[in-house]
């Protein structure tokens, strides 16, 4: 506990971080474990405390596949969806899926609702916590709207080498075409092109970025 203790404590107030480490239940996954689907009631708020999770948006019309990336949950993150659902008693409207081996505190819906009331910077921390997923809807909504699928395949390696802290990303072609909502083809391609320009290295389920991606 102490270091979580250490890692919010410029968010939170000694009083708040003894409210969560005594309500909520600290929860470890493996990469891939999906954490909340569309329809589930939102009985708790994650607070992600090391590794990552994705915050998808699946496809709901037509034949109802495929999914796009709305944005990913890092250390000291929470999801905005999951506090506005506890807010307005909705059900989830996103799948969240663990990218990598996560930790994470999972906070009681009755707690995080209660907490708004009680504590100035839970409060501070929920509005910027809409505010920074805000920015990265708007991101993601530029990227699709007017950006080519190639232009939007080097901004999400890109993306993803800023998460990890290095130029290794260790995923597959089909997850990525998941992520961006296309075919695997494409992606293979592209990154083929990529590595013909030298701003890659693609092994198996490994792609090494160069300088000038």
């Amino acid at each position: 506990m102490l270091s979580f203790t250490n890692q919010f404590a410029h968010l939170f107030s000694p009083a708040l971080i003894a409210d969560i480490t005594r309500v909520s239940i600290l929860r470890v996954v493996e990469a891939g474990t999906v954490l909340m689907q569309p329809g589930d009631p939102i009985l708790f708020v994650p607070i992600v405390v090391s590794g990552s999770i994705k915050i998808l948006r699946p496809n709901t019309e037509i034949d109802g596949t495929g999914e796009i990336l709305l944005y990913y949950l890092n250390s000291t993150d929470a999801c905005a969806l999951s506090f506005s659902s506890v807010l307005t008693g909705q059900t989830s409207q996103i799948m969240a899926v663990a990218d990598e081996k996560t930790t994470l505190f999972m906070i009681p819906a009755n707690h995080a609702n209660a907490w708004m009331g009680q504590f100035a910077d839970w409060r501070s921390f929920v509005f910027q916590t809409y505010q920074k997923r805000f920015d990265n809807l708007l991101n993601t909504f530029d990227s699709v709207a007017f950006r080519q699928m190639d232009e939007r395949l080097v901004a999400y390696l890109s993306h993803r080498a800023e998460l990890t802290g290095g130029r290794y990303l260790y995923v597959t072609h089909e997850a990525i075409a998941q992520d961006l909502n296309t075919s695997r083809e494409v992606i293979s391609r592209l990154l083929k092109q990529l590595e013909k320009m030298g701003k890659v290295e693609l092994s198996r389920n490994k792609i090494s970025l160069l300088s000038g991606l």
